[in-house]
C-alpha cells in the first residue's frame, strides 16, 4: 500500500513537472511569436523605406537628367554653365548618398530576412518540442489513470477481505 502511494505521488510529481514544462514551452513560444511579429513589422517598415528611397532615387535621376540637358543647352553662357555644373555635382552627391542608403537598406532587409528565417526555425523547433511534451504529458496522464484504477481496484479488494 505504501509503495502504491509513493508511486502515485511520484506520478503526480512527474505530471506536475510535465505541466510546468509545457507551460514554460508555451510561454517561450508566445515570446518567439511576438519577436517574429516585431521582425515582420520591421521588414514592412524597411520595405516602405526602400520604396521611398527608390522614389527619391528616381526623382534624383530625373533631376540629374534634366540638369545635364540644361547644361548642354546652356553652354553658350559660362555663368549658366558653372551654375548647372554645381547643380549636377550636388545631384550626383545626392544620388550617391541615395544609392548608399538603398544598399544599406537592402543589406538590413536581407539581415532581417535571415533573422526571420532563423526565428521561424526556432518556432518550429519549439512547437515540435511542445508537442513532444504534450504527448509525454498525455502518456503520464494515462499512466496516472491506469495506476489510479489499479489502486481503486486494490482498495476495493482489500475492503472485501
Amino acid at each position: 500500500m505504501e509503495k502504491i502511494k509513493e508511486k502515485l505521488n511520484a506520478l503526480r510529481a512527474e505530471a506536475d513537472a510535465a505541466v510546468t514544462r509545457a507551460e514554460e514551452a508555451e510561454a517561450k513560444n508566445k515570446k518567439y511569436e511576438q519577436q517574429l511579429l516585431e521582425k515582420d513589422q520591421e521588414i514592412t517598415s524597411l520595405s516602405h523605406k526602400l520604396s521611398v528611397l527608390d522614389a527619391e532615387l528616381e526623382k534624383t535621376e530625373t533631376k540629374l537628367t534634366e540638369a545635364k540637358a540644361a547644361q548642354q543647352e546652356g553652354e553658350s553662357s559660362r555663368t549658366t554653365n558653372e551654375g548647372l555644373n554645381r547643380k549636377i555635382q550636388l545631384l550626383e552627391e545626392e544620388l550617391d548618398a541615395a544609392e548608399k542608403n538603398v544598399k544599406e537598406t537592402v543589406e538590413k532587409l536581407r539581415q532581417v530576412d535571415v533573422k526571420a528565417e532563423h526565428f521561424e526555425r526556432q518556432v518550429q523547433r519549439l512547437e515540435q518540442e511542445r508537442d513532444q511534451w504534450e504527448k509525454k504529458y498525455e502518456e503520464a496522464q494515462e499512466k496516472y489513470r491506469a495506476s489510479k484504477a489499479e489502486l481503486d481496484e486494490l482498495v476495493q479488494n482489500m475492503e472485501g477481505l
